[in-house]
């Protein structure tokens, strides 16, 4: 039965109000300027503030009485603290208000109200695929001096990838998950191949085809190519529709939210639907290998040594590090290109989480300037990320002797960064290489971030590529 991806469709609730007229203020206002602006308001507005306990909070909102309903709000800054500790907080107004159109009055610095307004845009999320969830009525008026199909492309693809990686695995397996490539495919006029089952084999992706075999789901490469003319990038994503850790098994608990290990692949979807919305002057690729790591008598086994499409040779010495398996042969493939800059997204390594927890990715590059652009985009995109190293001294670690690379080193320290220099060995031809080592997932609710699915990093690269491709 062909997979339904109506719930893919873009939906109201993430753009701003069509028109300024008739829309309400929504008054900024700091705790220390609170008392002052309750002053300037009529006795009767100030009075029903103060009854209401507003303080001026981060996010938080009073509603101003008129004559014929609510005729506005004042929107609380919260102190220095509370901003620099939360993004996204005046986006919680876009749940507290009433239906209707909405503009924001008051001073804000350039980044803050971008941060203002993209938020506002992605805490219109909802998923609604298997149970109702009305989505938020009231609407922004894109603040003057912003780029509004820009910010509405980035929440469009943010909510593309948490569709995605909040669908369970029963309904997005590989086949899914190339359907939905393909549906973005036909929107942007791009064009998408696949290599699936036993042509890995024939066409030298033997080690997608050795971790997806176990299942009765076809593992694939999907390849979506899109742009005609400028610099090339290509974007890789793990696409590991669901992980059971193969003959090394998870424990149920670890299994749980196994759903998300294709969220490097959800991601670079996303981040393909920002570059081709906004028309970036470029020529984009994207690779998936899609598979689900699954046990049968036909699982691929610890100890064994796979050589894969680079030649290299990869001892097995854990079934659950599989992630790094099928993005080798992807980055092979998107190697022998040759891009101006290619990218490799993957929710890799429980190290990671360890490291620098659920919401702040690490990323590992060679190239100094890369990173600085990258950091400063993250800064500014309010998508947050961490510079990590390729550290040349762990790469023993990743030198089994029996074979030229093992796929999980004994141990079980600095294990991003040898995941990170496994990837590595498989790019030798690209100038310029990232690889980001994310976790896809909101453990709790926040700001403009339900919990469940989420990309990261997709909004910092759009902002670098500017800078470093363009």
């Amino acid at each position: 039965m062909p997979a339904d991806f109506s719930f893919l469709a873009e939906r109201s609730a993430m753009c701003f109000a069509d028109s300024a007229k008739d829309a309400r203020p929504l008054i900024l206002v700091a705790p220390d300027a609170l008392e002052s602006k309750l002053a300037s308001l009529p006795q009767a507005q100030a009075e029903f503030v103060r009854a209401q306990g507003f303080g001026a909070a981060a996010g938080s909102v009073a509603l101003l009485p008129g004559a014929s309903g609510v005729e506005g709000a004042l929107l609380g800054l919260g102190d220095a603290q509370a901003r620099e500790r939360t993004r996204f907080t005046l986006s919680l107004a876009a749940t507290a208000l009433p239906e209707g159109a909405w503009q924001l009055q008051g001073d804000l610095t350039p980044d803050a109200l971008h941060d203002a307004a993209l938020g506002w845009l992605l805490a219109g999320y909802r998923f609604a695929r298997y149970a109702p969830d009305a989505a938020p009525k009231a609407r922004l008026v894109c603040p003057d001096g912003l780029d509004r199909a820009r910010l509405e492309a980035m929440a469009a693809g943010e909510a593309f990838s948490r569709d995605l990686i909040n669908t369970p695995a029963s309904d997005m397996g590989p086949d899914e998950l190339e359907a939905a490539t393909r549906l973005l495919a036909k929107r942007h006029n791009a064009q998408v191949s696949t290599i699936s089952g036993d042509d890995l084999l024939a066409q030298n992706f033997p080690m997608i085809h050795a971790v997806g075999r176990a299942s009765p789901r076809t593992p694939r490469l999907i390849d979506l190519r899109w742009g005609e003319s400028g610099p090339t990038l290509t974007l890789v994503g793990k696409g590991v529709c669901f992980d059971t850790g193969g003959l090394n098994l998870k424990p149920g608990a670890s299994m749980g939210l196994m759903k998300k290990d294709m969220g490097g692949a959800a991601t670079v979807l996303g981040l393909a639907h920002m570059i081709m919305q906004t028309g970036a002057k470029l020529r984009l690729r994207v690779l998936i290998p899609a598979v689900e790591n699954s046990v049968s008598g036909d699982s691929f086994r610890p100890g064994d040594i796979l050589t894969s499409r680079k030649g290299l040779s990869v001892e097995v010495n854990n079934t659950d590090a599989e992630g790094r398996l099928v993005l080798a042969d992807a980055l092979a493939l998107a190697d022998e290109e040759s891009p101006d800059l290619l990218i490799c997204m993957a929710t890799l390594t429980g190290a990671a989480r360890v490291a620098l927890g659920p919401d702040l990715p690490p990323f590992y590059t060679d190239d100094d300037a890369l990173a600085t652009a990258l950091s400063n985009a993250a800064q500014a995109a309010g998508d947050p990320l961490w510079r990590m190293p390729f550290w040349a001294p762990y790469e023993p670690k990743i030198e089994p002797g029996i074979a030229d690379l093992d796929n999980a080193p004994s141990g079980g320290m600095a294990g991003s960064i040898t995941a990170a220099l496994f990837l590595r060995r498989f790019v030798t031809r690209t100038p310029r290489f990232a690889h980001f080592d994310i976790y896809g997932w909101q453990p709790a609710p926040a700001p403009a971030r339900p919990k469940g699915g989420v990309g990261q990093g997709a909004r910092a690269i759009l902002t670098a590529l500017p800078e470093v491709l363009l």
